[in-house]
């Protein structure tokens, strides 16, 4: 094995030959560790943390660290790790069958399986039945796979499906579907809950006794003290969750195994029990149920999709791994392995529950056997029987071997399924908190103890869950709930399609059985189905998602999660600059494209301003900043990110660009050969009027000047602005009022002069009083300015500052009254002349002013001709 001796430091490792040395092995992106090498180094092994830009948590030497800063003196301060917000830790790790497998089970096994599934056979009949059960498993496979490759692509931490489309599609669509992902959760809880007080009257009734009215009140009671005893045995913490869940899951095997049998042996000679349609297993009766018999129930007339929307939540526990995926030892592996087998055990589970349902019992019994006729009650031909497949939920257990093991096994499959979406929906408002993604959602993120129990959060889902619990209605509920679950499941395979399409470098899933096309299936299926159970509620769940995203969106929180979203719009940048390569100039097709050289865009905000005036939102501007001295890479970025905050907070769209450690005229050449590229390169220089070239030190008039022929050299035109008091408005103030903001004008007519491109070389204005060896005399005996002092500090916080600034500097910002803008024209100046005041004018705060051109006129020319 290979050491390190830490007092050689990283240039002289200890390097010994290791009996089991390590070797890596690249294959098609993933890679696997084995041992099959000679010699090895004491290398670490390639992780997360390796790529991060930023320094939080790190454990190797930087490029700074092993290069150095040539530029950076004795003293500085160094750069200091960013804190990273941390949710809180968990300290119980789960494996695939403990954490993944048996929670699926249980959300999967709910209230359906007991109380509606012998319904939906009695409606939809044996062949539909198996329809709905394929089509809401193809729906839950596709979504699996999917959700498997989300899964294994990077690093699982707690948030369960908000974390994982979040990270793949950006903060803006995982908050969205996050927020009804859980608020789904919480009404789901609320429906097993119903299921299990339904069952309990049920029982009472079958008993002779009652709580209060044997019916919604009831419900409401039992429901409100079972859901606060479930909060508190989740917020008691996951060990005891756990323990809970191994016993309900016990409970459910044996109920399904005590049906199972029941239906095998048949009723006997119980004469109750054929009267209320159980008649044992038989393929008469198989062929009489074969086929639908949808009726009216509760005033609505029942179909295909209406039974699919009220059995599809029997199907919906396939998140629950990834709901807990912060508490699984290993998420990668285990969300896969354990969704899966709890899809084919549980399908299994329903298909030959139908087949048992249909084979045993009739769609309609009165209750007395006497009525029997084959497999036809015959007095139910009035419509008035209570018994049978589509009247009687407890045919269940009826059927069973024991009613009380049924009893059982229903009640313990509705309160698991309840405890696993109670215990996963905290975890997601803690994980949206963290986040900070909605502000509302900070409070209830807050965690106690040592394991993080989100507390608050548990209290937010007892009252959603208590509204609904009131609400009584088993049925509503869940075709409600339907659409949100497709809702969710079709954003869970559109992020896979569009990473898988997309194709960025982070997209590396282990899992390999998925397909980008069969996740787009899958989203269409979703959205589909969705709109043929109700296009009225479809269209309630896509707007409340869709102003859950404009929430996000408005907000623009500091996320940045490397989402495919990103890497989609990167290649679409890409793409379109490529295309434009080939295309050819036209005159219908120009846009200014402004280099402004400004300097320190805080100090002249009426040049970037102006720019932004031609520019705004439809073509490019690039402002640059020459600085003669050369600076250290940490003070650099310090004035690149206090010039790029200074932009954002002023709703300015630009590229920012620092050139250091040459002089102005060498920067300028630099900035107007390098900047752009392709098609997008600026066509315009934008400079300040030089107000002060009569006291000007030479050598900068000449750099000024040289900058004027680099640009036409460049063929580009040029743009000068002279504002009457200069264009920096901070000169002379001290550092702590160098952020201010500027009062608007009063009233201003702007005039824009042309003035005649000379073809000589000097472009020295003309002045026969003038006397440069006088005046370069006194430049050299005058003082230069002191240099610029810049913030060592990584980061800078742009506050504004107190209104000091001169109103004339704020000319461009504000609304201009009824004004002119006066053009001076001359024929060589181009077409640029007229075409920028028109675009001036176009913008919404001049639209009042208008053009007033001046031009020369001979006298040989019509007036006509001359208007």
């Amino acid at each position: 094995m290979v050491r390190n001796d830490a007092s050689k430091g990283y240039d002289n490792p200890a390097i010994t030959v290791s009996d089991e040395p390590v070797a890596l092995e690249m294959n098609n992106g993933n890679g696997r560790i084995h041992r099959d090498s000679v010699l090895g180094l004491s290398e670490p092994l390639p992780r997360l943390d390796h790529y991060r830009a930023s320094q939080r948590n790190a454990k190797r030497p930087s490029i700074g660290v092993l290069h150095g800063d040539r530029d950076s003196k004795d003293g500085e301060p160094e750069e200091q790790p960013e804190e990273e917000t941390k949710a809180p830790a968990h300290a119980i790790r789960l494996g695939w069958v403990q954490g993944v497998l048996t929670p699926c089970l249980l959300n999967i096994w709910g209230v359906m399986l007991f109380l509606r599934l012998s319904w939906v056979v009695g409606e939809a009949g044996i062949i539909q039945t198996l329809i709905i059960i394929a089509l809401s498993y193809l729906v839950c496979v596709m979504t699996t796979l999917s959700l498997s490759a989300l899964c294994t692509n990077g690093q699982i931490k707690s948030g369960g499906l908000y974390y994982i489309i979040s990270r793949s599609l950006g903060a803006e669509f995982g908050a969205s579907v996050g927020i009804v992902f859980a608020f789904a959760n919480s009404v789901n809880a609320a429906m097993n809950t119903i299921g299990f007080c339904s069952s309990l009257n049920d029982l009472l009734r079958s008993l002779g006794t009652k709580i209060v009215d044997g019916g919604t009140n009831d419900i409401r009671i039992v429901g409100s003290a079972f859901l606060l005893l479930m909060i508190i045995i989740c917020a008691i913490g996951m060990d005891w969750e756990v323990k809970a869940q191994n016993f309900l899951l016990v409970l459910i095997v044996v109920a399904i195994f005590n049906f199972i049998i029941g239906a095998i042996i048949g009723p006997g000679s119980s004469s109750e029990e054929i009267g209320k349609g159980f008649l044992g297993i038989s393929t008469t009766l198989l062929a009489a149920n074969m086929g639908p018999g949808y009726t009216v129930m509760n005033g609505v007339q029942q179909n295909f999709f209406s039974v699919f929307a009220i059995f599809f939540p029997s199907v919906t526990g396939i998140q629950s791994g990834a709901n807990i995926c912060g508490d699984l030892r290993d998420p990668a592996k285990a969300i896969p392995k354990g969704t899966l087998w709890a899809c084919l055990i549980s399908a299994i589970s329903y298909v030959v529950f139908s087949f048992m349902a249909a084979a045993s019992a009739v769609r309609e019994a009165s209750g007395n056997a006497s009525d029997l006729v084959g497999v036809t009650f015959t007095s139910c031909a009035a419509g008035n029987c209570t018994y049978g497949l589509l009247n009687d939920y407890t045919v269940m257990q009826l059927i069973s071997l024991t009613s009380a093991i049924t009893y059982a096994g229903c009640w313990a499959a509705t309160l698991s399924t309840a405890l696993t979406n109670i215990l996963s929906v905290p975890r997601l408002i803690q994980a949206l908190g963290i986040d900070r993604i909605y502000p509302g959602l900070i409070f209830f993120s807050k965690g106690y103890g040592k394991h993080g129990e989100p507390y608050r959060g548990y209290g937010l889902v007892f009252l959603v869950s208590l509204i609904f619990i009131l609400i009584a209605d088993l049925d509503a509920i869940a075709s409600l709930i339907t659409n949100l679950y497709l809702a969710s499941y079709a954003f869970i395979n559109f992020c896979t399609f569009h990473a898988a399409t997309v194709k960025p470098l982070g997209w590396r899933p282990t899992f390999r059985y998925y397909h980008p096309y069969i996740s787009l299936l899958a989203t269409i299926l979703c959205v589909a189905i969705m709109f043929l159970i109700s296009v009225v509620s479809s269209f309630i769940a896509m707007a409340f998602i869709f102003v859950l995203y404009l929430v996000v969106v408005y907000r623009k929180p500091d996320a940045n999660w490397g989402s495919s979203v990103q890497a989609q719009a990167y290649k679409t940048a890409l793409n379109s600059t490529l295309n434009l390569e080939g295309t050819s100039d036209h005159v219908k097709n120009y846009q200014p494209q402004i280099l402004a050289i400004a300097g320190d865009p805080m100090q002249r905000p009426g040049l970037i301003d102006l720019a932004h005036l031609i520019t705004k939102h439809s073509s490019l501007m690039v402002i640059g900043n020459i600085i003669p001295q050369r600076l250290p890479y940490k003070r650099r970025r310090a004035l690149s990110d206090m010039g790029k905050n200074y932009l954002k907070d002023s709703n300015i769209r630009a590229f920012y660009k620092i050139v250091d450690g040459v002089d102005f005229d060498q920067g300028a050449r630099c900035l107007i050969q390098s900047t752009g590229f392709g098609r997008l390169a600026p066509n315009i220089l934008m400079l300040g009027y030089k107000t002060n070239w009569q006291t000007s030190d030479h050598n900068q008039l000449n750099a000024y000047y040289n900058t004027l022929h680099t640009a036409f050299d460049n063929r580009l035109a040029l743009l000068i602005l002279r504002m009457g008091k200069g264009l920096d408005i901070f000169k002379g103030m001290s550092n702590s009022d160098l952020y201010t903001t500027i009062p608007s004008p009063q009233e201003t007519t702007i005039s824009i002069p042309s003035k005649r491109m000379a073809a000589r070389r000097s472009l020295m204005p003309v002045n026969s009083n003038l006397d440069l060896h006088e005046l370069m005399q006194s430049n050299r005996s005058s003082q230069t300015s002191p240099a610029p002092t810049f913030h060592a500090a990584p980061t800078f916080d742009y506050a504004p500052p107190p209104v000091t600034a001169e109103p004339e500097a704020n000319l461009f910002k504000h609304k201009q009254p009824k004004g002119t803008i006066d053009v001076w024209w001359l024929y060589d100046d181009g077409g640029l002349t007229m075409l920028l005041p028109y675009i001036i004018t176009t913008r919404s705060k001049w639209e009042k002013c208008k053009i007033r051109v001046f031009a020369l006129s001979s006298f040989n020319l019509q007036e006509e001709e001359t208007k």
